[in-house]
């Protein structure tokens, strides 16, 4: 993986200088498969499409996060995520509401083209990156 890319998108992630699909397309260019942000853990860990080299973590560099909420509130964090499709929210902004709805942590699945965030409790929201075909979505069996 080119750990330099890795960190770099991170920074660009966080400083908000960059848009989601261009956060996709450098992570899968720098051979991330799949990534995890642990908003209780304050960090990212990138995994390897080898299936083999060592994940990368790399600290998550946001300061005054809430609390993750106990209870997973998902009409809160699927208007959060439209406001970023839609509106180019900051992804400070989207990391504050999903927290304050419930989201513990997310796994984006680069190749999978969709992200699965989950609370404390264990509730899961799976949203499906834009564009992707509904025929896909139901191949996956999460139509």
């Amino acid at each position: 993986m080119d750990i330099s890319l890795i960190h770099e998108t991170s920074r660009r992630t966080v400083d908000g200088t960059i848009s989601y699909p261009e956060v996709v397309a450098d992570l899968m260019r720098a051979g991330v498969e799949s990534y995890l942000v642990d908003y209780v853990g304050r960090s990212s860990t990138y995994y390897a499409a080898d299936g083999v080299s060592a994940p990368v973590v790399v600290p998550l560099k946001l300061s005054d996060l809430p609390a993750v909420a106990i209870d997973f509130d998902t009409a809160a964090v699927k208007a959060a995520i439209l406001d970023s499709q839609r509106h180019g929210q900051h992804y400070r902004d989207f990391t504050h509401r999903v927290m304050r709805a419930g989201v513990q942590g997310y796994v984006a699945f680069l190749r999978g083209k969709r992200v699965t965030y989950f609370g404390r409790q264990g509730d899961q929201h799976i949203e499906w990156f834009p564009g992707t075909p509904p025929a896909a979505r139901a191949a996956a069996g999460n139509g």
